[in-house]
């Protein structure tokens, strides 16, 4: 999907408490699924870090969520929608550091 112009991206890393462990990394995608279905969302990613090695690319992270909407103001919206502070409720002790890259156009 194209993203248009006013878009808004939100792009998220998760970096496990416990980094070997598939069923938290488990836990942590199945509550990200749930956190989908917050209205404003225009499009979603789950992901983990792909298979490539260059000096650039940080593959230390356990999972990411990328996130785009219609506009900064929907994505204002989805910060204070109840299904993401559930999804922060219910999952925030599984991840020891949390990354945000917010992007708009240009």
């Amino acid at each position: 999907m194209i993203i248009e112009k006013n878009g808004f991206i939100h792009h998220v890393f998760f970096w496990l408490k416990n980094p070997e462990s598939k069923e938290d990394l488990s836990e942590l995608i199945a509550g990200l699924q749930k956190l989908s279905k917050a209205p404003t969302i225009k499009d979603f990613h789950i992901g983990q870090p792909a298979n490539t090695n260059r000096d650039v690319i940080d593959t230390t992270y356990a999972a990411s969520w990328l996130l785009l909407f219609e506009n900064a103001e929907d994505q204002d919206v989805y910060q204070t929608d109840t299904v993401h502070l559930k999804f922060i409720e219910e999952c925030s002790h599984l991840w020891s550091k949390v990354v945000v890259y917010d992007t708009v156009g240009v």
